[in-house]
């Protein structure tokens, strides 16, 4: 089915669409590089794979592994709270600048948050990103909040 024409329409909506986008696409990302590096480091979470890759020694816990899944976990933590917030923002009719704004800030603090964690990057960096992306969605709740109290 062809998206409606009238949600094509929605600078808003269309904005919040390709910042998703790029962070669901980064999350497929986190989730290859976590797999790679179960690969490299022989560090496997089911037995079957263990046995298919060397054998039940392999079946183990790796610290390079377990940060990779941390920083997949943490974007499943906040990336989808930001996907509910951001498409009911897009139907409260925001100016398309403050809008675009907020998405913007949430998917570079999103990806600044991920390449600090991966590359373990000197503190504070990380929880800076993490920080700043809160700012928008706390942002988009409140208004959320506002424009919807009347009907509590």
């Amino acid at each position: 089915a062809a998206p409606s024409p009238k949600m094509m329409e929605n600078k808003v909506f269309m904005s919040f669409t390709f910042y998703s986008t790029i962070l669901i696409l980064k999350m497929y990302v986190v989730a290859i590089i976590t797999g790679q590096v179960r690969l490299r480091k022989k560090a496997f979470a089911n037995p079957e794979d263990a046995l298919r890759n060397g054998g039940l020694q392999y079946y183990r816990e790796d610290p390079d592994v377990e940060r990779c899944r941390r920083a997949h976990c943490n974007d499943m933590e906040n990336i989808f709270p930001f996907l509910f917030l951001g498409a009911i923002y897009s139907l409260l009719d925001p100016s398309p600048t403050v809008a675009r704004i907020h998405f913007f800030i949430f998917c570079m603090g999103r990806i600044i948050h991920t390449i600090a964690y991966l590359l373990q990057l000197k503190a504070p960096t990380r929880s800076v990103a993490y920080s700043v992306a809160q700012l928008p969605c706390f942002s988009m709740a409140l208004q959320i909040l506002l424009a919807t109290t009347p009907y509590w």
